[in-house]
């Protein structure tokens, strides 16, 4: 399209796509929503229609990890397939994930870690919790009866996992048989969770959650494999912005009517299908955001107040249950009255007071501490030497 003589597309791999910074921010907010009301998600009581409404949205929120897990695969894929041709490529990968990652990563363990210290748990508890988190492990820590003191890093092990094990893959493999690698996880991983949920969900291999399986690496690769094809696909003859329309055009009615055919199926494999299909939903909005933010009605997709929260997403994810916890703390100690007790405004306010925290704590934390790190990556030596374009990340 040509307005006032400029085009008004772009190509969809660019070194900056500021749409999925709002994919980012729907991502995490999703998560906040989930956890802020935590378990009362899942105890029957009788509430008004409308609490009840934002209680089932908020319910759906687990999702926005699956989300996060097919933004990274498409963003992490992208900057190895443009990268895969330097001498430097796993030196720069590895630093630069590092500095993205660790900093933050360990002072927040440091904090949990000495928090549960003070307020009860066992030493020892700490210690084996801590140092399976260390090297990224914390979501294999049940397989050897090892307490998680901070459940939410599992989601975090299974992203390090990926970084660990798919750069030799990018690297090695012609982007033909990378791609064939990634649709096979993409077959298995559900299949995995069928068998497990088959099972009572009780598998050694297999983490249960609210009768789904998660947790584990090797059962929760598929999201990362998605967002990898879609990668692969949008460096190809196939990635132009019609055929990212088209893709998520079918996937999302194709999930829409999976997701019909989960209620109907004979349990578990409807509940399969339903812990399946909300992979391809990511995968469609990704898609989607892609195709808009690259039109001319690209403002559609880059919403400030979601790209602001995007921005702050990973810090946000490492704080929030942690300020859920202190704010708990607190009311019991000083305002026993304010605890919610399944009380809904009461639960409002916890969600309002204390993620409103830990988004203040992010934003210092993302613009001073984490800066501090991440100007470490603009090194002269890290620009590109290949033509491809190097998604931020």
């Amino acid at each position: 399209m040509i307005a006032n003589g400029v085009d008004q597309h772009e190509p969809i791999v660019r070194p900056r796509m500021p749409e999925l910074d709002t994919i980012r921010g729907i991502a995490i907010l999703s998560v906040l929503l989930f956890h802020g009301f935590g378990d009362s998600l899942f105890i029957p009581t009788a509430r008004p229609l409308w609490q009840r409404g934002i209680m089932l949205v908020a319910g759906q929120g687990w999702a926005g990890v699956n989300l996060f897990f097919v933004l990274s695969g498409f963003l992490i894929t992208g900057i190895l397939l443009d990268s895969a041709g330097r001498p430097d490529y796993y030196s720069r990968f590895y630093m630069r994930r590092a500095l993205r990652i660790l900093p933050a990563y360990y002072l927040m363990l440091a904090i949990v870690l000495t928090w549960r210290y003070f307020f009860g748990a066992p030493a020892h508890w700490v210690l084996e919790f801590g140092a399976f988190s260390l090297i990224y492990l914390s979501n294999l820590s049940g397989l050897f009866g090892v307490a998680s003191l901070y459940p939410l890093l599992w989601s975090l092990s299974v992203e390090e996992h990926f970084y660990l094990l798919w750069p030799a893959l990018v690297r090695k493999l012609t982007r033909r048989v990378l791609a064939v690698t990634a649709l096979l996880i993409c077959i298995i991983d559900p299949l995995l969770r069928w068998y497990d949920l088959s099972h009572g969900g009780k598998s050694w291999w297999a983490g249960s959650h609210h009768g789904g399986s998660y947790i584990y690496t090797w059962m929760m690769a598929d999201g990362l494999a998605l967002g990898a094809l879609l990668a692969i696909a949008a460096r190809s003859r196939w990635g132009m912005r019609a055929n990212f329309a088209r893709l998520a055009a079918i996937v999302f009615v194709i999930s829409v009517a999976v997701t019909a055919l989960s209620v109907v199926v004979s349990q578990p494999l409807g509940l399969c299908l339903r812990g399946t299909v909300v992979n391809y939903f990511a995968l469609a909005l990704v898609a989607g955001a892609l195709w808009l933010g690259t039109g001319a009605y690209r403002r559609w997709a880059n919403i400030r107040l979601l790209a602001f929260f995007g921005y702050i997403s990973y810090g946000l994810y490492l704080v929030h249950d942690w300020m859920m916890d202190v704010y708990y703390a607190i009311v019991a100690r000083f305002a026993p009255g304010l605890v919610p007790q399944l009380d809904f405004p009461r639960m409002c306010l916890a969600i309002v007071i204390a993620f409103g925290a830990a988004t203040a704590v992010a934003y210092l934390s993302r613009v001073t501490y984490e800066e501090f790190f991440l100007r470490m990556k603009q090194r002269p030596a890290d620009r590109p030497v290949t033509k491809g374009a190097t998604a931020v990340a």
